[in-house]
């Protein structure tokens, strides 16, 4: 597995451990994300798409799809700028920087690897 796939792998388990948080105990992933309580469905909604989306990053991990890799940089970046909007717009807290952050490092992660294996 190259570097690449590695961090997109490494990704996808981040996308699995908050999904299965929001899809199976979402109050209390919610609580150590601190975000405020709900018994709504969206929640669980937002963990399902997480682990849909952990399921494409193992799959395209797996088989070395680069041209996912380099898709994954450009939304996982888009999704860092969203975020900090959100927070400055304040429709959202700005806890979700974290997960913003969690975003970015990954992103720039697999742009590193994504461009050093292009200069080798």
């Amino acid at each position: 597995m190259s570097k690449a796939a590695t961090s997109i792998a490494v990704f996808g388990v981040y996308l699995t451990v908050i999904g299965l948080g929001f899809l199976v105990v979402p109050n209390f992933a919610l609580g150590l994300s601190g975000l405020p309580e709900t018994s709504e469905p969206y929640i669980r909604l937002v963990g399902m798409l997480a682990l849909v989306l952990a399921y494409f990053y193992f799959r395209a991990a797996r088989i070395e799809l680069r041209e996912f890799f380099w898709w994954t940089v450009h939304t996982r970046s888009a999704a860092v700028l969203l975020f900090i909007v959100f927070v400055l717009l304040e429709v959202a807290e700005p806890v979700v920087l974290l997960f913003g952050a969690a975003d970015l490092v990954g992103a720039i992660w697999t742009y590193l690897t994504l461009r050093s294996a292009q200069a080798n």
